[in-house]
């Protein structure tokens, strides 16, 4: 029996509730395909740190990375500062961790509606490849008060150190506020190689980048230049180019006409979001975030602290989370094993579903119910 080791961190608001069910999936799926999981679990979050002041210290750090992999649940609730706890866990991850990847897959289940019109038969079967370290999320800008600005900056990432200073004046004496975004070559060669290989794994010949070159010409037109360059490698799968605006109106109109869509940071973020209003809702979007050291796995859908503890979360996206996770360290059969029996149960009994997608099942019977499935 193989024997993994996966950091668990459930965070705040719903995030306990739903990797508490997906935790509960993985091990059925391990008693069934001959695999062990031994979890180590981390109390970082709001709770922490209002009771002790700490983020997220460089030691557990250290720890995280001799783990396989980290199941997350949700960071984030009204009682910290907005962006603390956001910038200081998952921020910090990502980037400690250079998760450059963020993997966004949107399926479409037959039991499940959909806000637009499907022909019968057609399913929504797309993923978004989003460059998760560079773009408008370098941390790198100011407000000012009188419009001037004079600030040092420093971005560190896994393939440089960014170091500057942002000057600059609009001579009026009014508030403004500046922020910038950088690309670079390494990054969106290592961000275009993954989609271009993900394709090729899926048996499809085409992938989509999202853009807005005409608007934004010198950060995304070097986008641009920079993935036909390595498209070149993979003669027998075709590049398109798309505006991200267009993409949008098109993926409301003929949401299964795209397979691999390829994002920089901030319309990866957008894109994602609206392929999961497509698939039925938030609660069945799962992500990851996948680098070349420790990879994180976390559902899409946030802490939700409005409905914590009311029994309404929908832990669909946490369970679909965990096969992401168990196909990345390998366990392919048991990642199929959960994603079918995801398919079966939401297949079943329209009374047993989710309350988000109206039966009555809180998320422990959710949970429950999907390890029964698990063969």
């Amino acid at each position: 029996m193989k024997n993994y080791s996966i950091a668990l961190l459930p965070g705040d608001g719903i995030g306990s509730e739903v990797s508490a069910e997906a935790v509960k999936v993985v091990e059925a799926a391990g008693k069934c395909h001959g695999f062990k999981i031994e979890w180590v679990e981390y109390p970082f979050g709001a709770a922490h740190y209002n009771k002790t002041g700490e983020i997220l210290p460089a030691s557990a750090l250290d720890e995280m990375g001799k783990c396989d992999a980290m199941l997350l649940g949700a960071v984030g609730d009204p009682s910290v500062k907005p962006g603390v706890l956001e910038r200081g866990i998952l921020l910090t991850l990502r980037f400690h961790f250079d998760q450059y990847i963020n993997l966004r897959p949107a399926r479409s289940f037959e039991s499940v509606p959909c806000p637009v019109s499907l022909k019968d038969g057609v399913t929504i079967d797309s993923v978004v490849v989003r460059e998760n370290t560079e773009d408008f999320y370098m941390g790198i800008g100011a407000v000012s008060e009188d419009g001037s600005f004079n600030k040092p900056f420093e971005a560190k990432r896994g393939l440089y150190n960014l170091l500057g200073n942002l000057e600059a004046d609009f001579g009026d004496r009014f508030p403004a506020a500046l922020q910038i975004g950088a690309l670079t070559r390494p990054g969106i060669e290592r961000v275009t190689r993954y989609a271009f290989d993900l394709a090729k794994k899926r048996g499809e010949n085409k992938v989509t980048l999202a853009s807005k070159a005409n608007a934004v010409p010198f950060l995304y037109g070097f986008l641009d230049d920079e993935t036909k360059r390595i498209a070149k490698e993979y003669p027998n799968i075709e590049l398109k180019i798309q505006n991200v605006d267009a993409m949008c109106y098109q993926l409301a109109r003929t949401p299964a006409a795209y397979g691999v869509i390829l994002c920089p940071n901030l319309f990866g973020d957008i894109v994602s979001d609206l392929l999961s209003a497509l698939t039925g809702g938030l609660g069945l979007g799962a992500g990851g975030n996948i680098g070349d050291k420790l990879s994180m796995f976390e559902p899409v859908h946030g802490s939700a602290p409005d409905i914590a503890g009311t029994g309404k979360a929908n832990p669909i996206a946490a369970i679909l989370c965990a096969a992401m996770m168990l196909d990345h360290i390998g366990e392919s059969a048991g990642a199929k094993a959960v994603e079918a029996a995801v398919s079966s149960y939401l297949a079943g009994d329209a009374s047993e579903k989710p309350i988000e997608l109206g039966g009555n099942a809180n998320a422990q019977t959710v949970g429950d119910s999907v390890a029964r499935y698990i063969s």
